[in-house]
């Protein structure tokens, strides 16, 4: 999987580039602000179908575009997949709200879903601020753990969205009782409810033994590397934490690893269909609770992921050291478990992550861009890297939105 071609109109400062990526390492030099993680997030705008740094879609469409007659941003890039060529494209033009952007998506020129984009371009990104992975709250771990996976995995991708639609129609439905004052028991109250449990089990329970599963098979890879990072010093514990109990732990052990008093990892892989048949109990058993509160309180949308370094949870007790250790071997594992699942390792991109790392973190990382058939990487210092890995890359300097190769 190669990453041949990249061409930007109207995204963020790009008013307009074309770039051939033609050598296994790409380094993109420039100072802050000059566009080089914006790049970077064009072509992870190719493998997901969502930007990185922008809460709403519109915020990725250049100034420039209001000069166009109609503004617009386009992403585009050609990609090399098991000897097929695809051209991906992501355009976005206003709704006529004056607002609001639409999303195009187009493969070989044909319009596509977003769902059919993802996973043609597998990319594992690292940014300096993959630290709140660990630090940060539970959505970031969630989100990590999804785009992570519906790279590799398209039923996930199509139950997790099925999920989020049901989960807006059950919560509508439980804010509605709320302001009724309804009962569980009163007529029509079951019922009602019965409809749209079975729908969200139905892909929650995937959503949560897919999630799982995957932390499972990056336990001992993640735990390989950073026992190297800490000089064999450090245990690297990953705990997936629903918020009701799957299986197979009994209750008193799932309420150890809920409040983190359970240390090892949690190896074994769910089925899903098994955690269909608990889920469904939880819902019809949380009844009153959940018309309560007015809202869905059990599922996928609701669960974490724990850190633990040596049975201590690196969230609360983690040094910002021990915390950037642990988001670094989570990503390195991700691309070793990407690269199995599909048979093909993915694209890297480091943005400026050299300068926040030590010696010992920068070596290993190295080693990964050596691993992998492609990767591209941003610095702000030509030393960050040294002159025999300079010579066998293809070099560029980013300043203002262009991109000029240097010899």
């Amino acid at each position: 999987m190669l990453l041949s071609r990249l061409s930007l109109t109207h995204f963020r400062n790009y008013h307009h580039l074309e770039m051939a990526f033609d050598s296994s390492l790409t380094l993109l030099q420039g100072q802050n602000a000059q566009g080089k993680t914006n790049l970077l997030e064009a072509i992870f705008l190719l493998a997901t179908s969502k930007p990185i740094h922008a809460g709403q879609e519109r915020e990725i469409v250049g100034w420039q575009a209001v000069d166009e007659p109609i503004p617009y941003c386009r992403v585009a890039g050609e990609v090399q997949v098991d000897g097929r060529t695809l051209d991906l494209e992501v355009i976005l033009t206003p709704r006529g709200d004056g607002v609001n952007y639409t999303k195009q998506i187009k493969v070989n020129g044909a319009p596509k879903r977003s769902m059919d984009l993802i996973g043609l371009l597998r990319a594992v990104l690292f940014l300096p601020e993959d630290i709140k992975l660990v630090d940060g709250g539970p959505s970031e771990r969630r989100r990590y753990l999804d785009v992570a996976l519906c790279q590799i995995d398209r039923e996930y991708c199509r139950a997790l969205s099925s999920f989020q639609r049901v989960l807006l129609q059950r919560n509508s439905l439980l804010k509605s009782l709320r302001e009724q004052d309804a009962r569980p028991s009163a007529a029509g109250v079951d019922a009602q409810l019965a409809f749209w449990d079975e729908k969200l089990v139905q892909h929650g329970a995937l959503v949560i033994s897919r999630r799982n599963n995957f932390l499972v098979e990056l336990q001992q890879s993640a735990a390989e590397r950073h026992a190297e990072l800490s000089g064999q010093r450090e245990q690297l514990t990953l705990h997936y934490l629903p918020s009701f109990n799957p299986g197979p732990h009994s209750d008193q052990e799932f309420e150890l690893l809920r409040d983190g008093l359970m240390t090892t990892p949690a190896a074994a892989k769910l089925d899903a269909g098994a955690v269909a048949g608990l889920y469904l109990r939880k819902l019809a058993t949380r009844r009153a609770r959940e018309i309560a509160a007015g809202t869905t309180l059990y599922g996928p949308h609701r669960d974490d992921l724990r850190f633990l370094a040596n049975g201590r949870d690196l969230r609360t007790y983690g040094s910002r050291g021990q915390q950037r250790s642990a988001a670094l071997s989570l990503k390195l594992a991700e691309v070793s478990a990407m690269t199995g699942a599909t048979g093909s390792a993915p694209l890297l991109l480091l943005d400026d992550v050299m300068s926040e790392l030590d010696a010992e973190r920068r070596a290993m990382l190295l080693t990964v861009i050596n691993d992998v058939p492609q990767a591209i990487v941003t610095t702000t210092d030509w030393e960050d890297f040294s002159p025999e890995l300079r010579q066998r890359a293809r070099r560029f300097r980013v300043y203002s939105g262009i991109v000029e190769a240097v010899d």
